[in-house]
């Protein structure tokens, strides 16, 4: 059986999740973590094959949750090809299962599973300052600086090369546009206390969404919208499109600044593009389309109507489009990997601002959808966006 495992997604209520708080450095050493290392390493006490899925007894909580993609190592013998990443079927307080193609049977090793990383790499750093990079030869593989100095925000930048942690060439967005790159928002005022946030990412891009309302409780969005902040490729349209990374983020260090929100963007503020198509200049402001009104917040946008849909109680769902400017002078360039806008009024009510999994229909059966508040970072959020979390989000 082949479960797709490229797409992997973390939240920080998961058990042992790095915090995200109002002090510096804390959004490195969660990027660290989702990107490159992992986290929540738990030991098995026992592993058994029962009709092809593997049940792995254990003591205590883990960080596993149904759907999350895990790392697996120290499985010894015919066993050990299960060793590596390993999709959860479900996670429950003394056991963590997945499916596989072995036969019945206990599996022997000092076993061990953690939160798999998307196995990107940190290429330079410094204090409070990392430099992270795709390891995806399909990819762009551009460089992402972040700068996490600032209790409140990173200042995140994308460049074409780079030769040190401060050095680099063509920076994005380009400094007459937003000197010193980007705001991603970690909380609305200095504190130790962890927000909530969710992570979700493929070997080329990932997105970064956080509730930095300081009301904002650990372990539930409280009602306040998330943010999504963007680094990666975009899903090009475009055959061996080598210019397509994309950042996105809050052009204004206003922790409720969302005019980059690509749940509900209108404009080009705050979106990114890495060159034109044709690959000539530097970086160019995006603007986004959807299937649905141009700057309407996903879930409450009343295009096609109410949600349920009258005729089948569907949820209807529209890729999110990038082009290289002003939509209807260059047309879409490509859509964001894995994320969805909602073009229906209702949606809220129904799936909750709190991080939700529901399962993919259409075009996207057989998948999971991670459903997300989105609108408003200071007050209740108003609509809903959509990320797969199953993949894969691309078919090279």
């Amino acid at each position: 059986m082949t479960v797709s495992t490229a797409v992997k997604w973390a939240v920080s209520s998961m058990t042992g999740a790095p915090t995200l708080n109002g002090t510096a450095g804390s959004l490195i050493a969660l990027l660290d973590a989702f990107l490159v290392h992992g986290f929540g390493t738990k030991a098995v006490d026992s592993a058994q094959v029962t009709s092809g899925v593997c049940r792995m007894a254990i003591t205590g909580a883990s960080a596993a949750v149904d759907h999350c993609v895990i790392q697996l190592a120290g499985v010894t013998g015919s066993g050990a090809v299960l060793n590596g990443l390993q999709r959860v079927k479900t996670a429950a307080a003394s056991y963590v299962e997945f499916a596989c193609d072995l036969p019945d049977g206990p599996l022997t090793g000092t076993i061990t599973f953690k939160i798999a990383p998307l196995g990107w790499e940190k290429v330079f750093s410094k204090t409070n300052v990392a430099v992270y990079r795709s390891t995806d030869s399909a990819g762009t593989r551009a460089y992402y600086r972040v700068d996490d100095t600032n209790p409140l925000y990173a200042r995140v930048q994308m460049y074409e090369s780079m030769t040190d942690v401060d050095t680099g060439v063509a920076v994005a967005p380009l400094p007459s546009v937003l000197n010193g790159g980007y705001y991603w928002h970690k909380r609305s005022a200095a504190s130790a206390n962890g927000v909530y946030w969710v992570l979700v990412g493929d070997s080329r891009a990932f997105v970064l969404l956080v509730a930095s309302n300081a009301g904002s409780a650990p372990s539930t969005s409280g009602g306040y919208g998330l943010v999504p902040n963007c680094a990666g490729d975009l899903r090009s349209y475009r055959s061996g499109d080598a210019w397509s990374a994309v950042l996105t983020g809050a052009p204004t260090a206003t922790y409720s600044d969302i005019a980059g929100c690509v749940f509900s963007a209108g404009g080009s503020t705050g979106i990114t593009l890495q060159r034109l198509s044709a690959g000539i200049g530097g970086a160019v402001q995006a603007a986004r389309s959807v299937w649905g009104a141009p700057g309407g917040v996903s879930g409450a946008d009343a295009t096609l109507g109410a949600y349920p849909s009258r005729a089948d109680n569907g949820l209807r769902l529209s890729s999110i489009a990038l082009s290289d400017g002003a939509m209807a002078t260059y047309g879409p360039r490509g859509e964001l990997a894995g994320m969805y806008h909602s073009p229906q009024t209702g949606v809220l009510a129904s799936f909750g601002a709190d991080a939700r999994i529901t399962q993919g229909g259409g075009a996207l059966v057989g998948r999971h959808l991670l459903s997300v508040g989105c609108g408003s970072l200071a007050a209740a959020a108003t609509g809903c966006g959509f990320i797969d979390i199953t993949g894969p989000w691309r078919s090279v």
